[in-house]
């Protein structure tokens, strides 16, 4: 079964998922928003790099609970 198909079902089932993905869809919304400004001011600079960060820790977070997925399949199908 592919990742993606696996995030499918979490989709359908896991609130967690749910949740994780949604808080990584607007970082990456709101990345994108302050990419567009030409100029950044150091704070907003330092904003950036923390989303980013935040960002990475959630795709982190949504491999984590797909491969818990595979595992937990893989481990009932040899029960």
């Amino acid at each position: 079964m592919t990742d993606e198909r696996i995030a499918e079902l979490l989709r359908a089932s896991s609130i967690e998922f749910r949740q994780v993905e949604a808080v990584h869809h607007r970082l990456d919304a709101e990345l994108a928003e302050m990419h567009k400004r030409h100029v950044l001011t150091p704070q907003e600079e330092v904003q950036v790099k923390h989303m980013h960060k935040e960002k990475l820790a959630k795709k982190d977070e949504m491999a984590r609970l797909i491969r818990t997925y595979r595992e937990q399949q893989a481990h009932s199908s040899t029960s």
